[in-house]
C-alpha cells in the first residue's frame, strides 16, 4: 500500500469520525435543549401503562369479590353481607341476581324496582315477566314476537278476536314462534 492511500484512507476515517462526532454533539445539543419534555414524554408514558396496570388489576379485583360474593348467594340467597359486596362491586349481576331472584318468586315488587334500572336489557325482561305476572299486554324489545302472542292470548280471553288476528299478523314468517301464531289463529280465530 503506499502513502498516498494511507493518507486517503485516513482522511475518510477522519472525516466519518468527525460526522459522527458532529452528530453526537447535535443530539448533546438537543438533549440539553429539551431536557425537560424528554422527560415529561417518558414519565408520562410509564404513568400512563403503570395507570392502566395498576386500574386492570383493581378491576380485576373487584370482579373476582363479586364472583365469590354471587357464589356465596347461589347458596343463601339472604346473606346481606355477600348482598353489599356484589351491590358495591358489580351493579350489573346484583341486578341481574335480583331479577333471577324476583322471576323465581313471582316477585312483582322486585320486577317493578328493576323496571327503572339503567341496563335496558334487565329492564325490558323484567317489564316482559311483570306483565306476564299481572296478565296484562306488553311490548318488548327483547321477547317481541313472544309478547305479541301474549297479547293476542289476551285478547282472545277478552273475546276480542279481531285485535288478536292483528297482533299475531305483526309475528314475521322468519320468526321462531310464526307456526305457535298460525296455530292460534286456525284453531281458535278461525272460525270468529
Amino acid at each position: 500500500m503506499s502513502i498516498q492511500d494511507s493518507i486517503n484512507e485516513a482522511k475518510k476515517e477522519f472525516s466519518s469520525d468527525e460526522k459522527m462526532l458532529a452528530s453526537a454533539f447535535k443530539i448533546e445539543k438537543f438533549y440539553k435543549n429539551n431536557k425537560i419534555k424528554i422527560f415529561s414524554v417518558v414519565a408520562l408514558t410509564i404513568l400512563f401503562f403503570g395507570g392502566n396496570g395498576v386500574m386492570g388489576v383493581i378491576e380485576e379485583g373487584k370482579l373476582n369479590t363479586a364472583n365469590d360474593a354471587y357464589l356465596i348467594l347461589t347458596k343463601d340467597a339472604n346473606n346481606a353481607e355477600a348482598l353489599a359486596t356484589l351491590q358495591s362491586n358489580n351493579p350489573a349481576l346484583f341486578e341481574l341476581f335480583n331479577y333471577k331472584k324476583a322471576i323465581d318468586n313471582n316477585d312483582t315488587t322486585g320486577l317493578k324496582a328493576l323496571i327503572s334500572s339503567e341496563n335496558s336489557i334487565i329492564s325490558d325482561m323484567s317489564r316482559y315477566h311483570l306483565a306476564v305476572i299481572e296478565g296484562t299486554s306488553v311490548e318488548s324489545e327483547l321477547y317481541g314476537d313472544v309478547a305479541l302472542i301474549n297479547n293476542a292470548n289476551l285478547l282472545i280471553k277478552e273475546g276480542k278476536m279481531g285485535e288478536a288476528k292483528e297482533q299475531l299478523a305483526l309475528i314475521d314468517e322468519q320468526s321462531p314462534v310464526h307456526n305457535i301464531a298460525t296455530i292460534i289463529k286456525h284453531y281458535t280465530i278461525k272460525g270468529q
